[in-house]
Order: C-alpha cells, then sequence, then structure tokens
C-alpha cells in the first residue's frame, strides 16, 4: 500500500494494483456488481521526467507511444478493451454525449470528430468511458436499474453550473434513468484546504447556490481570497437533483495533497501528464 495522505480517519476509497498498475477504487461501485472503474494514479506506466509514470494526455508533451502503451497497460489491468475506450475532449463545458458504437476507440485508436464535451453516456456493455484529471473533480455515475452508466468532469465552472444534475437529466433523456436509482460518486480532486480562489469566482457559486450553503462551501481568507469546497458543492448537487444521500460516496483523497502519487495543476501547471477516470458496464 502507498502513503496516502486522506482527509478523513476512515479510506473511502480502495487502492487496486494489478500487473505493476495501481489505481483507485470506489466500494459503492464496486458493490453494484455492472461495472468495472477506476481512478489511476502515477504508477504503473512508461512515461518519463514530468509524465511519469501513468500519464494518458496526448496533448502535453510526452511521447505518444508512451502515451499508448499506459493505456495498454491500464485496459490490461482492469480487463476491457483498449479499441472501445472512449475519450472527452474537455473545456469546461456542461455538453455531455451520448457514446454509440460508431465512437468505439475514439481519443486512444482513431481520432476524435468532437471536441467540448466533459460529460459521457451510455448504456452499452463492454464500452468504457474516459475522463482526464489534475485537481478538477471526477464524476461517476452507475444507473442500476436501467444498466446505464455516466462519466464527467467537472471543475468549478462545471460545479457552479451543475455539471452532476446535467449529467444526470442527460442520462434520464436517454435512458430513462431516476435519480433514485443512481449510485454516485465524487472522485480525487482538489481539497478545500488547498483550493483557493479569487472573489470573482465565489461571487458565481454565492449565485448558484443557496445562503444555507455558503458556509460549508467558502470562507475568506486575511488576502481576501477564499478556500473553495468542491467535493462539498458536487455533493450538494447530487442531492440537490434527487440521489439518495446514502447512495453517493465523496473522495478522501486530494490530488494536491499527494505529488508523488497523483498530479496536481496546482502544484505543477503545465509540467505534469494527465489522470483519468474510467468507467464500462460489464459485457456479463
Amino acid at each position: 500500500m502507498y502513503p496516502w495522505i486522506r482527509k478523513e480517519t476512515e479510506p473511502h476509497l480502495d487502492e487496486k494494483t494489478k500487473n505493476g498498475v495501481t489505481w483507485l477504487s470506489f466500494p459503492a461501485l464496486e458493490e453494484t456488481g455492472i461495472v468495472t472503474h477506476a481512478f489511476s494514479t502515477r504508477m504503473g506506466g512508461v512515461s518519463k521526467g514530468p509524465y511519469a509514470t501513468m500519464n494518458f494526455s496526448f496533448t502535453r508533451g510526452d511521447d505518444p507511444e508512451a502515451v499508448k502503451e499506459n493505456y495498454r497497460r491500464m485496459a490490461d489491468a482492469l480487463q476491457v478493451d483498449m479499441n472501445r475506450m472512449v475519450l472527452t475532449w474537455q473545456t469546461h463545458t456542461t455538453n455531455v454525449r451520448v457514446i454509440s458504437e460508431a465512437d468505439f476507440g475514439k481519443g486512444v485508436v482513431k481520432d476524435r470528430d468532437y471536441r467540448d464535451v466533459d460529460g459521457l453516456i451510455t448504456n452499452i456493455p463492454g464500452v468504457t468511458l474516459v475522463t482526464f484529471f489534475a485537481d478538477c473533480v471526477p464524476l461517476y455515475f452507475v444507473d442500476k436499474k436501467h444498466k446505464a452508466i455516466g462519466l464527467s468532469h467537472s471543475g468549478w465552472r462545471g460545479t457552479v453550473r451543475r455539471m452532476g444534475e446535467v449529467t444526470l437529466k442527460a442520462m434520464a433523456r436517454e435512458f430513462g434513468t431516476e435519480p433514485c436509482d443512481v449510485v454516485a460518486c465524487v472522485g480525487p480532486s482538489i481539497c478545500q484546504d488547498c483550493y483557493e480562489v479569487g472573489p470573482e469566482v465565489i461571487d458565481q457559486f454565492k449565485t448558484a447556490f443557496d445562503p444555507c450553503h455558503h458556509e460549508k462551501l467558502f470562507y475568506e481568507k486575511p488576502n481576501g481570497k477564499y478556500q473553495l469546497n468542491l467535493w462539498e458543492a458536487n455533493h450538494i448537487v447530487l442531492l440537490e437533483a434527487g440521489v439518495p444521500e446514502e447512495q453517493i460516496s465523496v473522495t478522501d483523497i486530494c490530488t494536491y495533497c499527494n505529488p508523488d502519487l497523483l498530479f496536481s495543476h496546482r502544484r505543477c501547471a503545465d509540467k505534469r501528464g494527465n489522470l483519468c477516470a474510467f468507467l464500462s458496464l460489464k459485457e456479463n
């Protein structure tokens, strides 16, 4: 086991390793029995330098062949098909794409013919949804009743625009998903202690969230800046969208607090790789 710095005394995420590849896993998603999922770490890949070792971004300057090998290794560890992975093209929108068989492999073995997509949903078994992170919030959705899944990227812009609710509404429209049937997880990302923002960001959160939540979401510091709690903000979004409290899991691991194990944009800026969240419906 690696020496994770956790924000709670009881771990909310499990560490898993197979064939040298280490990832993080939510017990709540494992218990559904219908999905394979992961949140990647820096361990188990072949990338070098600031990308060491498990970088999944083709656009940050890493060797493309190393990145492809990282995808091969993760696919092998999770026992999924790399050729059926589908990647987002994230630009901090709340756009959600419905993934079909025509999308298989896009972003890994085929070019993406879309952009400005920060969320993916599907009900096709065997396709793996993939989203990118280095401090922003991963959101996992599993609808056990309709056997449908969603995976979204929610930075502060996505959070203030309620990406979690937007994804649930897309799943309702496409698959008949009801929030009461969803198991949802707020994945590893930057914690409140490490996330300083300016008043221009907080002004948007003050507008987007009821005043009764403000004390839990942010506090002002003597320098006029604020510490923002994206974990709690996304938790509130999921609750207000109708997901039951007992079906929501929130990370206890911060990307910034664990620089040797996870990539963090706030800590390393552009000299870093990207982590990924993976989610697929099992075929059996």
